[in-house]
């Protein structure tokens, strides 16, 4: 009896030591959850009031974490053996994740095909710093009882790098991300990443950092070798198969089995793990080698990295620093010492003084202007996660003391802190590079002249050309100025004729056919302002380039000559039967490409008869034009446009409206003759709309100079049979190009054109089976795109 007695309260007291210890594990964990969530809300509050000073996330995050962690009541509490081995666990999985998705993003055909150009400032960069390094390093007395050659040059890989992916996210961040630095600075700096992560890869087969950087044997490195060919070859040859098998039976829309994706996962696990299993090589090295020769395309590569990088932004970052903080102990820095910041601040020069000297080197000799290769090289000095996490390790493994790897740690920090004042710099010098106002008619002062650059490619450009100029004129104060530039594409047999020498006329091209054809096109000009040029101002140019490179000359020669509106010719030309030829497919690849880059309005003019007419009447009405508005900033632009044709006595100009109507199903607005408005965007366009169509109407149509029609249709189908009923009609049509109006009345009109430059409209009146007779100008309003004030997001600068 007295044995059952013992048993009962032996059972009593294990299950009160039970519930004691579930208890306190509840109680602990909940305490720790609610540390993680302050520790993110205030990363996300000190985010908030750095983000006017555009500092990206990371500052705010390595703050918190350092600071928080070093307060005497956090760090009494997390100083526990369990405490410290759960950080570390979760430092070592994340930065594990976060090489993988490195390398996974990197694309590895960088090694087959690498860009010249960026491969040589990325190389120049590493090379200087590295030689900086090695030759400074020594001094600072860094490492501490170990082999000092084999760390230097350690470090001086680690800093020669860049972190790409915190310099891909803070180039986007900042808006140059289109620009042509933006895109070179992410290219050079994923290069520089690739090299010298490769390099410390290579390090760690040669040196074991774990046992004071001694040299491995022969048989370490061979095997360690072996396991990490076998391990890439098998990322590169078995995992598209594996990934295109998963992505087949996973389609897009559906999905994704979880068996397939536990696969996924562990094949992943067991490629990752391979090495540092077999032959002790570092698991987050390894992880960044099976990244880089997985594919990258595919449902699953871009589920993972989307993942992932969700993980690391939301979870691991804040922890990682907090660890970082729980590591680097404040009172250990020796802040009244010298020593200790003297380090500080030659670790954040040598990086820096390095990177900007190797890529002003490259810079000269790849012919870039000094100012932005000195960005270039204060932006690629940028170093993040990787290099913190190394900072810390080296301290850990008694590498390097406490006090300087937070030294390290600081220096990390000063990279990062002055990029966004940097990237600001660059798009001050852009902006007075740059157009800061919109070039365009509908924005031009009355009492200032019109500027106009006419593109010709031959002398059959010439009669539509001066008939353009004519219709355009306009009264003779403030009065015209055309510049008329000769589209010649620079071939061998052209270039073999150029006589290069001074004043205005630096480059003259002797080749007989072009100095006959350019001799033409100058007296049939001349001629025409002899005869009645009264306000118009003719100046001669020339854009000689090749066809990819024929766009940049036209829009530097519009930008120079601070014209509102940029006419080129449609690369179609009308045959003997009246229709347009095949067209030249150079010419309109360059016209696009002129769509794009403009620094102004752009007009494409499709020439079917108003190149014919001998001469416009000043006395007589000689030509029908008429001008289609539906809306948007194109249609506004070209009702600009109109309104300077219709003070020419010549042209009887009628304006034609289409308007949705409001009876139809597709229309619920309450407003009569207009479309349902979704957006606030959509309401704003209609509102400036409405108020340029009334300052024309006011201008010309009540005062009889400009007849006036409204068409109230229902769909883009009966917008089509519309233009077509007008066959006949009018010899000229002017029309917005409408590329960024999505109206009711056009949609679906995109599916079937056959020269989207036109845009929907225009395509439609310069069909093959339109009239013979009638031309057609097509406008683009200039736009200020993106969301840097006064600049284009995809500037160039370079």
């Amino acid at each position: 009896m007295s044995l059952l007695n013992n048993a009962t309260s032996l059972e009593d007291i294990a299950e009160k030591k039970c519930k004691t210890v579930l208890t306190m594990n509840v109680t602990t964990i909940a305490v720790y959850m609610l540390g993680f969530f302050f520790t993110v809300f205030l990363c996300n509050g000190l985010h908030t009031l750095l983000r006017p000073l555009s500092q990206p996330r990371i500052m705010s995050e390595f703050i918190v974490g350092l600071f928080l962690a070093n307060t005497p009541m956090v760090r009494s509490s997390i100083k526990t053996h369990e405490m410290n081995k759960t950080l570390n666990y979760i430092a070592d999985f994340g930065m594990v994740c976060h090489m993988f998705v490195l390398g996974l993003e990197i694309d590895h055909h960088i090694f087959i095909q690498p860009q010249i150009r960026e491969a040589k400032v990325a190389g120049t960069g590493m090379l200087s710093t590295f030689v900086l390094a090695l030759i400074v390093i020594p001094f600072l007395h860094v490492p501490d009882g170990i082999s000092t050659t084999q760390f230097n040059l350690s470090l001086s890989i680690i800093l020669s790098g860049t972190a790409s992916p915190l310099l891909t996210r803070l180039i986007t961040d900042l808006k140059i991300g289109k620009s042509d630095i933006g895109k070179f600075v992410v290219s050079t700096g994923v290069q520089s990443d690739l090299v010298s992560t490769l390099l410390l890869a290579l390090g760690f087969i040669v040196f074991d950092p774990m046992n004071g950087y001694k040299v491995r044997t022969l048989r370490e490195i061979i095997g360690m070798v072996s396991i990490l060919v076998i391990e890439t070859v098998t990322a590169a040859k078995l995992s598209p198969l594996i990934m295109n098998w998963v992505n087949m039976e996973n389609p897009e829309g559906k999905p994704m089995k979880g068996s397939h994706l536990i696969l996924s996962v562990a094949y992943v696990v067991l490629v990752c793990g391979c090495s540092p299993t077999l032959a002790g090589f570092n698991s987050i090295l390894s992880a960044f080698m099976a990244g880089l020769f997985m594919p990258r395309e595919g449902r699953i590569s871009k589920m993972m990295i989307n993942k992932v990088n969700y993980f690391l932004t939301t979870i691991f970052y804040p922890l990682f620093f907090f660890w970082v903080g729980a590591e680097a102990d404040l009172t250990l820095f020796g802040a009244e010492h010298i020593g200790p910041w003297a380090r500080l601040v030659l670790l954040f020069v040598i990086a820096t003084v390095g990177k900007v000297l190797g890529t002003l080197v490259s810079g000269v000799i790849l012919g870039f202007h000094w100012p932005e290769t000195v960005a270039i090289g204060g932006l690629l000095n940028i170093k993040g996660h990787f290099h913190v996490y190394l900072a810390i390790i080296a301290a850990k493994n008694n590498i390097t003391s406490i006090s300087t790897s937070i030294a390290m740690l600081f220096a990390t920090f000063l990279t990062i802190i002055y990029t966004p004042i940097v990237v600001a710099n660059i798009i001050e010098r852009a902006r007075k590079h740059s157009p800061t106002q919109r070039m365009a008619l509908q924005w031009l002062d009355p009492t200032t002249e019109l500027r106009i650059l006419l593109c010709l490619r031959g002398p059959q450009n010439v009669p539509s050309a001066i008939n353009f100029t004519e219709i355009s004129r306009g009264p003779a104060d403030p009065g015209l100025v055309v510049y008329f530039t000769d589209m010649i594409e620079l071939t061998d047999r052209v270039a073999a004729t150029l006589a290069h020498g001074g004043g205005v006329d630096a480059v003259t091209v002797t080749d007989p056919a072009v100095m006959d054809m350019r001799e033409e096109i100058t007296k049939a000009v001349e001629a025409y302002v002899a005869e009645g040029g009264e306000g118009i101002s003719v100046k001669r140019m020339m854009a000689l380039a090749t066809m990819n490179s024929m766009h940049q000359d036209i829009c530097i020669l519009a930008e120079e000559l601070g014209v509102s509106l940029l006419v080129v010719p449609f690369h179609k030309d009308q045959q003997a039967d009246g229709r347009l030829g095949i067209g030249h497919t150079g010419f309109r690849h360059v016209n696009r490409k002129v769509l794009r880059h403009a620094p102004c309005s752009v007009g494409i003019l499709v020439d079917r008869g108003l190149g014919s007419l001998n001469k416009i009447s000043r006395s007589a009405v000689t030509l029908f034009a008429a001008v289609i508005f539906i809306g948007g900033k194109d249609d506004r632009e070209a009702l600009a446009c109109a309104g300077r044709v219709a003070r020419h006595p010549g042209i009887k100009l009628t304006v034609i409206r289409f308007l949705l109507d409001a009876s139809s199903e597709n229309a619920t607005s309450t407003r009569p003759g207009r479309p349902r408005v979704n957006t606030p965007e959509q309401e704003e366009e209609m509102k400036l709309d409405d108020e340029c169509f009334a300052d024309f109407y006011d201008r010309h149509v009540a005062r009889g100079h400009v007849a006036y029609m409204e068409k109230y249709l229902v769909n883009s189908g009966q917008t089509f049979s519309t233009l077509r009923s007008m066959e006949g009609q009018y010899g000229l049509f002017i029309v917005g190009r409408g590329g960024r109006v999505n109206s009711v009345l056009t949609v679906g009109m995109n599916d079937w054109e056959e020269c989207p430059e036109l845009g929907p409209i225009g395509d439609i009146l310069s069909a093959s089976d339109f009239s013979v007779t009638a031309s057609v100008l097509i406008i683009q309003q200039h736009s200020l795109r993106g969301e840097l004030a006064g600049l284009d997001d995809d500037f160039s600068i370079m």
